[in-house]
């Protein structure tokens, strides 16, 4: 009974030995490498997402086009668009406006097909929308998803009449890191300077660009705690990210000119990014250009939180949807 207690006991030690080598290891590890922070990211976000867009399959309407997974770059077989337009136009040379819409994740993780059911919902209020797919961090470095972004519309140019997409009527829309990666290239079409800094010949004339969407964005580096949570480690491919020239480029609200698209931005009044919002809209309608801001007041209740907009079941959904499609019905003429 007693060699049995010794290697019960042995056991157990071993076992707690085995943790706390795990436990040590991939702390360690985590030191060394951004991937762990992006694998339990992924994981989780990418569930959360799954699970909002199969919220939304109730509200979607009937008479969308579907065009899946189009390549929009040769070289890249990963970089792939879904396009949604109202079938009222399939059997005609009819072109509609077209807003391309960049989905978050902290450029470390995300999907088109978390956005769809709302681009769908979207495009059946008479729009072609698009959303992409772009190379995630920390595989892909800065600024490769704003260089995939002006790929992609490029590509939806050439097929203009095949995607019912209007190239004269362009907007560029995002959520989260998703408006941060839009509203750069935003920038890039508007700023002749900005995109000679980021050494990337946009695809479209400004002119083109009617107007972008943002929700829930990022635009100023120094406003949140990004090194604690390590994804601007993994997209910029250094711990020391913090001292890295590039951030300045990255923090579009530094960058923004009069040139800049009239732009609506929303944001919750309990989401920890709501500054980055409300100091953009400042800054871009300092510049003279035209702000549609849907915020909400500090004690509005109840709290809405990050990425609201997608939940189409509470009122706040419903305005920020509604605000949007208003904003960009106002551009297309």
């Amino acid at each position: 009974m007693r060699s049995r207690w010794k290697v019960t006991q042995m056991t157990a030690g071993l076992l707690l030995l085995a943790t706390v080598f795990s436990l040590v290891g991939a702390y360690t590890f985590s030191q060394l490498s951004p991937w762990p922070m992006v694998l339990m990211r992924r994981l989780k976000e990418d569930r959360n997402g799954a699970r909002m867009n199969e919220a939304l399959q109730p509200l979607v309407p009937s008479g969308i086009i579907i065009k899946r997974n189009l390549q929009y770059d040769a070289e890249d077989s990963d970089a792939l668009l879904d396009v949604y337009f109202p079938s009222f136009v399939r059997e005609t040379k009819q072109l509609l406006p077209v807003v391309i819409w960049v989905h978050g994740g902290s450029w470390v993780t995300g999907s088109k097909d978390h956005v769809a059911n709302y681009l769908k919902i979207l495009a059946s209020k008479g729009f072609t929308t698009v959303g992409i797919d772009y190379g995630l961090a920390p595989s892909h470095l800065y600024p490769t998803p704003v260089k995939n972004l002006n790929t992609s519309l490029d590509f939806i140019q050439k097929n203009s009449e095949d995607l019912h997409a209007d190239p004269r009527r362009v907007f560029l829309a995002g959520d989260s890191s998703g408006a941060q990666i839009a509203a750069q290239l935003a920038n890039v079409i508007s700023s002749p300077s900005y995109a000679k800094d980021l050494h990337i010949a946009p695809s479209i004339e400004r002119a083109q660009l009617r107007g972008v969407v943002f929700h829930c964005g990022v635009y100023e580096a120094r406003l949140a705690n990004y090194n604690r949570e390590g994804v601007l480690w993994a997209y910029f491919g250094t711990k020391e990210f913090s001292s890295d020239p590039r951030l300045a480029e990255f923090s579009v609200a530094r960058r923004v000119t009069p040139e800049f698209p009239p732009m609506f931005i929303s944001a919750g009044n309990d989401d920890a990014l709501s500054p980055q919002s409300y100091l953009f809209a400042e800054v871009v309608a300092k510049q003279g250009v035209p702000v549609d801001r849907l915020f909400f007041a500090q004690d509005y209740t109840p709290a809405v939180r990050h990425q609201f907009q997608f939940f189409l079941g509470t009122d706040e959904g419903q305005v920020a949807l509604e605000r949007s499609v208003e904003f960009l019905m106002k551009r297309i003429n």
